[in-house]
């Protein structure tokens, strides 16, 4: 008797799979089918090049375009150009702007005369080789705030742009917008 039971449960369940096994191979398939997407690639930027080249202006680059790039987009860097107080490997970023400076003597390479500007009538602080004391002349920057620039420069080197000072801590967005406009690197 436990034999023909076992027989019988063995022809349920093998039915069973059957018909299940059945109804997965001709039933439709459901949901949406997924879709793989590129993701997208990086619009242009634009850069501000100004001072000792040969065609100054606004000019687009590929994302990831260093700045001896967008010197070259502008025409080349001029004669009298102080180029070597560029970092010409520095990538950009979108609105940036670069300032070829102009070499006051040719006989003296230190002597270096910064192109005059409309929006701005004052000499422009150079973040990687300022003091303390002159760092402090800063809108919003304390003598604390100023001696951790000159450490955090000592301990990880010059600037490469101006945003780089963000990197010190104290130094935010709103901070960085105050003194935006009257530093440079050189």
């Amino acid at each position: 008797m436990l034999r023909k039971l076992g027989t019988f449960l063995g022809g349920i369940l093998s039915g069973l799979l059957a018909s299940g096994l059945l109804i997965l191979f001709i039933s439709e398939p459901r949901g949406t089918p997924v879709i793989l997407v590129q993701p997208p690639t990086p619009g242009p930027i634009r850069v501000h090049v100004a001072g000792a080249v040969a065609n100054p202006g606004v000019y687009e680059l590929p994302d990831g375009s260093i700045a001896r790039q967008a010197i070259e987009k502008a025409g080349g860097a001029l004669d009298n150009a102080a180029i070597d107080w560029i970092n010409l490997a520095s990538t950009l970023s979108d609105g940036e702007q670069i300032t070829v400076p102009i070499q006051a003597d040719s006989s003296d390479p230190t002597s270096i005369a910064r192109p005059e500007t409309k929006s701005s009538t004052h000499e422009l602080l150079d973040i990687n080789t300022a003091t303390a004391p002159e760092l402090e002349r800063l809108p919003g920057i304390g003598p604390s705030l100023a001696q951790k620039i000159v450490e955090y420069r000592e301990k990880y080197g010059p600037f490469g742009k101006i945003e780089d000072i963000t990197h010190v801590s104290g130094i935010g967005p709103a901070k960085f917008d105050q003194i935006r406009e009257l530093i440079c690197v050189r």
